[in-house]
């Protein structure tokens, strides 16, 4: 099943954040008048992400914090994006399942995170669900080149490729950090420090129909 979920995938077209793309995806990032904007997104925490509004790409700045798409929360779903990191020291993860507005780092027991760490090793390394779930095999490409993210979550199955190989196919279940989970909740960009910098780029999702609503 997850490999035929994670397939569900064509190109990117833009448009304003929230507005479907021909393939079924939604932008998270809106464009109006070709500059891009962060409309619809908040961020908890001391840190902050810094958007070029002519590249689209989002860098990190400041302390830790989760910059989260407040517009809807998803169900099941398949997220893209693209991520880069600085150098050896880049820590980051992206937040599937945020399952209430963040007023606290207490949504890191209720929710998973897709890890994004230059340093970790298993359960604490890229594209590892952190704290859970090793990846089968390290797919990352080198700091300073751009990654490719595929993560399905659909029920209680995540499934994540990394530069277009399958390195997570598990059923999720409350394990190391995470308490429990969430049927549904908000997609969420962590920014973990100022020593090593983090993007992201080209962040779309899609609500998977028939198994969870996305309204």
């Amino acid at each position: 099943m997850s490999v035929m979920l994670i397939g569900l995938v064509a190109g990117l077209v833009n448009c304003a954040a929230g507005e479907s793309t021909e393939d079924g995806f939604e932008m998270l990032l809106g464009q109006h008048e070709g500059r891009y904007n962060k409309h619809g997104w908040n961020h908890y925490g001391p840190g902050y992400f810094e958007l070029d509004s002519e590249s689209g790409v989002l860098t990190g700045r400041g302390g830790m914090g989760l910059f989260w798409y407040a517009v809807k929360e998803y169900g099941d779903f398949v997220l893209e994006l693209e991520f880069k990191t600085q150098d050896g020291k880049t820590n980051s993860g992206v937040f599937v399942r945020v399952p209430e507005v963040p007023t606290s780092d207490d949504y890191i027991y209720h929710s998973f995170e897709i890890q994004i760490d230059e340093r970790g090793e298993g359960i604490h390394s890229t594209a590892g669900v952190y704290d859970a779930e090793a990846p089968s095999t390290q797919a990352a490409k080198p700091p300073g080149e751009w990654n490719h993210y595929r993560i399905a979550f659909i029920g209680d199955h995540i499934a994540v490729e990394l530069n277009g190989q399958q390195v997570i196919d598990w059923q999720a279940e409350p394990r190391g950090k995470v308490e429990d989970f969430a049927d549904r909740g908000y997609i969420g960009l962590q920014n973990h420090d100022d020593h090593s910098k983090v993007q992201f780029r080209n962040i779309r999702i899609k609500a998977v129909p028939g198994l969870q609503d996305a309204s």
